[in-house]
Formats: C-alpha cells, sequence, structure tokens
C-alpha cells in the first residue's frame, strides 16, 4: 500500500525520513560516521532482501558473532551465511530460481532460518506455513500458492500427505540423525554436499509469504515484498533494541510478531536464541543464560511465565530484560499490569496485523498511565478512526473502526484481493477508540459487535473485567441469538484451581464493574480455551 503523492504526503515523507534516520542512528543501525557502512548495508539488503541481506552484512561486520542459537548449539552469522550459500547453489541446480515458491512448515530452528536465507538468495518467496494448521488448510494454501519445494520437520510429515508434485525437503528429523530419512533428503545433507561460494544477489529479492490466521476458513497469503531498512525504524521508534544483544524469541517465526523481531534482531547483529517448543521455564532459563535484553512473545505465552511459581521465576536472573515484545492477540490490562509487577517497567505491547505490519506500540510509559492501551503510531505510521459512513473520526472515546498506514503494509493479498482503503490507509477489521491523551485503545473485531437491546456491545471489555477477577485464568466472551433482544453475550470462563467462583459469581463481578445490558446471561466454565498458535481464541469452537 503506498502513500498518496499528493504534497502533504510528500512532506509527510521527508520528514519521517529524516526521523527514520535518527531513529536508526540511535538505535546503532546508521553508523555514523562510518557512512560506507551504512550504504553498503543498505545495498547489500536492497540486494538480497531484508534477512539475507542482515545476516550477510552482520557477517562481513563480525565473523564471529554469533548469529542463532537453537536446541543444537550455536551458529555464527558467518556460518549462516556460508551454509545458506550451499543451499541456495544445491537448489539453484535443481532449477529453483525467481519465483519458485518455497514453502517451510517448521518451529523455530536453524533448518527453517536457513531456508528463508537459501530462498531470498535465489530470489524465491517462502511461504511460511502455520504449525498449527490442520491437513486440509495446509493442503489447500500449497496447491493455491503453486508450491514447488516443501522444507518441513519429520513431525509435520503425515499432515502434508496429500501435497503433490513438490521437492521434499527434511529441516529437522526427531532422531537428531543428519542421514537421509527414506527418500526425502534432509537439509544438512543437502548443504554438506554443495558448494559454499557466494551466491550472485537474485534479479530481485524472493521475500515472505505470511498467512492469515485462517480462523474463518483457508488462511490467505499476504506478501511481504523487500523492505527498505528504513522501515526497521517503525519498531525502533518505540522499541529500544540495540545493536549486538541478544533476544529470545519465543513467538513462532511464521507468525509476524516473531518474524518482523527476528529480521530486526538479525539487522542490529543480536544473537536470537530459538526454541522448537514453548516452556516458560526454559524460557526464564534461556534469558538468563544468555544474558537476554529482549524477549518477544504473544501473550498466552506471557500468561503461563507470570503464572509460574514463585520460586520456579526466582531461580532465573531476568534482570538484563529490557523489552518484553508483546503481540499477536490483545493483552489485558490485568495480564499486562502482572508481568509489570514481577519484571518491572519492560512491557511494550504492539497492535497490528499480518497485512498492516506495526500500527501502534504501547512503552512501558504509556502502559503505566493507561492499562490496556496499544498506544501511539511510531515513525512512518499513521491510525485514524472511521464511523459507519467512512467519516473521520477525531473526538476521543468515540469507537471507530482502525485503519493504518505504514511503509510495512502489504499491497494485497496472493488472491488478488485486499483490504477496504480510505485516504490511503488500510483497514485493520479492528474497531478501537483514542483517549484524550492520544493513546489507542481496540475494543474488538468490527464483526464482534452485538447489539443486545438496542445497545452496542464488544466482548472484550467484558473480557478484561473478567480476567480481572482473582479467580479466573482467562475468559472469551461472545454473542449468541436471543428471542427477546436479539443477542446476547455468552461467556466462557476458566477459572484458577480451587476456585469457588459460580455463574452468579461472574454476572455479580461484572455488574459492579460495567453497565447492566454488558452482564453475560449465561456462563460456562472450561478447563481451557481453544486457542491457535499465537493466543487467538478459535471462537468458532465456543458454543
Amino acid at each position: 500500500m503506498k502513500t498518496p503523492t499528493t504534497v502533504a504526503g510528500l512532506t509527510r515523507r521527508v520528514v519521517d525520513t529524516v526521523r527514520g534516520i535518527d531513529v536508526l542512528r540511535r538505535a546503532g543501525l546508521a553508523p555514523f560516521p562510518r557512512v560506507d557502512e551504512g550504504l553498503r548495508s543498505l545495498i547489500t539488503a536492497r540486494r538480497y532482501g531484508p534477512l539475507a541481506g542482515a545476516v550477510r552484512v552482520a557477517a562481513h561486520r563480525d565473523a564471529t558473532a554469533v548469529g542463532i542459537v537453537d536446541e543444537q548449539g550455536p551458529l555464527t552469522f558467518r556460518q549462516l551465511d556460508l551454509r545458506s550459500n550451499a543451499l541456495a547453489r544445491a537448489w539453484a541446480a535443481r532449477g529453483v530460481g525467481q519465483g519458485t515458491t518455497v514453502a517451510a512448515l517448521c518451529r523455530d530452528h536453524r533448518g527453517l532460518v536457513l531456508t528463508m536465507l537459501a530462498a531470498g538468495k535465489l530470489g524465491a518467496p517462502v511461504l511460511l506455513m502455520n504449525t498449527g494448521f490442520a491437513k486440509p488448510q495446509l493442503t489447500a494454501v500449497a496447491e493455491r500458492e503453486n508450491v514447488r519445494v516443501l522444507v518441513h520437520d519429520e513431525e509435520f510429515t503425515d499432515l502434508l500427505g496429500d501435497i503433490t508434485g513438490v521437492d521434499r525437503y527434511l529441516s529437522w528429523t526427531d532422531s537428531g540423525d543428519d542421514a537421509d530419512s527414506g527418500t526425502v533428503p534432509t537439509l544438512d545433507s543437502v548443504i554438506g554436499a554443495a558448494d559454499d561460494r557466494t551466491v550472485p544477489p537474485p534479479e530481485k529479492p524472493g521475500g515472505l509469504v505470511l498467512l492469515t490466521s485462517g480462523t474463518t476458513g483457508t488462511p490467505k497469503g499476504a506478501p511481504r515484498p523487500k523492505v527498505s531498512p528504513l522501515d526497521s525504524a517503525q519498531f525502533l521508534d518505540r522499541i529500544p533494541l540495540r545493536v549486538g544483544e541478544a533476544t529470545y524469541m519465543a513467538a513462532p517465526l511464521f507468525h509476524a510478531t516473531g518474524l518482523s523481531q527476528f529480521i530486526l534482531s538479525c539487522a542490529l547483529g543480536c544473537t536470537v536464541v530459538l526454541r522448537r517448543k514453548f516452556d516458560p521455564e526454559t524460557v526464564l532459563r534461556g534469558v538468563a543464560e544468555h544474558r537476554c535484553t529482549a524477549l518477544v512473545l504473544v501473550p498466552t505465552m506471557l500468561q503461563r511465565l507470570v503464572d509460574l511459581p514463585p520460586e520456579t521465576r526466582a531461580q532465573y536472573d531476568t534482570s538484563r530484560l529490557r523489552i518484553i515484545f508483546v503481540a499477536g492477540s490483545a493483552l489485558s490490562p490485568d495480564l499486562g499490569n502482572r508481568a509489570t509487577e514481577l519484571f518491572g517497567d519492560v512491557i511494550h505491547n504492539l497492535y497490528g496485523s499480518t497485512e498492516v505490519a506495526v500500527a501502534t506500540v504501547a512503552t512501558p510509559e504509556d502502559w503505566r498511565r493507561a492499562p490496556g492501551t496499544v498506544g501511539r503510531p511510531p515513525v512512518g505510521c499513521r491510525v485514524a478512526l472511521y464511523d459507519d459512513s467512512d467519516r473521520r473520526i477525531t473526538e476521543p472515546g468515540v469507537t471507530g473502526r482502525v485503519f493504518v498506514g505504514s511503509g510495512l503494509a502489504f499491497d494485497g493479498y496472493t488472491d488478488g484481493r485486499t483490504k477496504d482503503v480510505l485516504d490511503g490507509l488500510l483497514a485493520t477489521g479492528d474497531v478501537g477508540h483514542f483517549d484524550a491523551d492520544g493513546l489507542l485503545f481496540i475494543d474488538g473485531r468490527d464483526d464482534e459487535m452485538i447489539v443486545s437491546g438496542g445497545e452496542n456491545v464488544y466482548p472484550v471489555e467484558v473480557e478484561n473485567i473478567l480476567v480481572d477477577h482473582p479467580e479466573v485464568v482467562e475468559a472469551a466472551v461472545l454473542g449468541v441469538d436471543d428471542d427477546d433482544f436479539g443477542q446476547r453475550l455468552k461467556a466462557f470462563v476458566v477459572t484458577t484451581d480451587g476456585a469457588s467462583l459460580d455463574a452468579e459469581g461472574v454476572r455479580d463481578h461484572v455488574r459492579a464493574n460495567l453497565a447492566r445490558y454488558k452482564v453475560p446471561r449465561d456462563v460456562a466454565f472450561l478447563p481451557r480455551l481453544p486457542r491457535n498458535s499465537t493466543g487467538k481464541v478459535l471462537r468458532n469452537e465456543l458454543s
């Protein structure tokens, strides 16, 4: 999505560029006065794409710097560059090149990273498949996106049995053995047999294709073409990542949250700690062992961290953490406050989507002032609210549809469709409001609002009140049909072990904090809420 070429639009772009350069300077990405290094980095990123370019630049900067650490150990940026050269050359010999779609169904480990790097060096787009998808979704997506090469972990083999006509490679074997598994070669065996000399840059970078969550049907593909390094300023403006530190990546790389922060960490020459599966104590151990300054996760992961027994948390030194980066689904005021109490003023709450990337970020200061906020737009981003008649909303406290302008926004889905656009801004599908200080709050999805007895109700407001109850672990609220009121609210509640809370107690708690028409008529207690791999509640599985 491009910014309109009006005088105001051009002026805004110039101002954003100047501000963006200053942000990159403060983060260490624009190494003044070594302008030559900055130009080399810019040229490399434009030739190979943001990820492969970032790794090449980091390898040139310090050949001994560790790029990633996974269950198999560390790999330097230099090793990542050389091994991905070998994989790219092996694939090129099999006809993989500009425009060949490479699909990856992998957990977070070196195999996925090398796949993205090698494909980027060949100009081949990488389709990042969600490890939580079912077999029919994966098959449909592979067919629609015309996948030619399929890289996957051994554990997902059965899910991919209906995908035919592709070259397959194993990125991770359960035994850890490098030998080929049956007729499917491993990436390690392919890399070991190939030349690792530098690969010439492709005609144009292949980019990455993310998939929407697929909670309402077949996931849509959202391409991420090559990105200007200046767009990194959109994150760094409000998230103080710095060159040469360490990031623990708990969020999955196939999701926009994990991918964006992984690419940015590589660009900063940071060590990124990866683990294939999330375990809260393992996260704390990794943060302490690698002296991580940043932790990237989704809210359900943060919930499991703060729910650990105090004696478990006390075993690990997390004092170097300056940033807990949370995105992917809504962060409730209660959870954000509990995390702040435990880890200090480190919560950075990002609001965005697969389509628009970053929209706003709440800094720890924003959160202290207004728990639950998603903050303000960083440099290069614009956020505006519109009513149902497409009129701009400027008054604080008035809910409207959220539209975003960003240099990282996509230009449309792979099937040709796109989101609604107003004044050059892209719809997120959410509704929200600004407070008197200009901080944004998300009130819910625009298709989740219900009308009960003539009153508009957004379920997320009720959910936030419910999780504030000391005996409630998590809650989801949705609308169900009602003969008298059109719709009524139904709450699905997960309580703490040994809780005495009953349905009337749930209603009393909401009644004491919200208007009468926002009190759920129906309450169901569940052992857990159904969620996808990025923490979003699967509302279609609730009834």
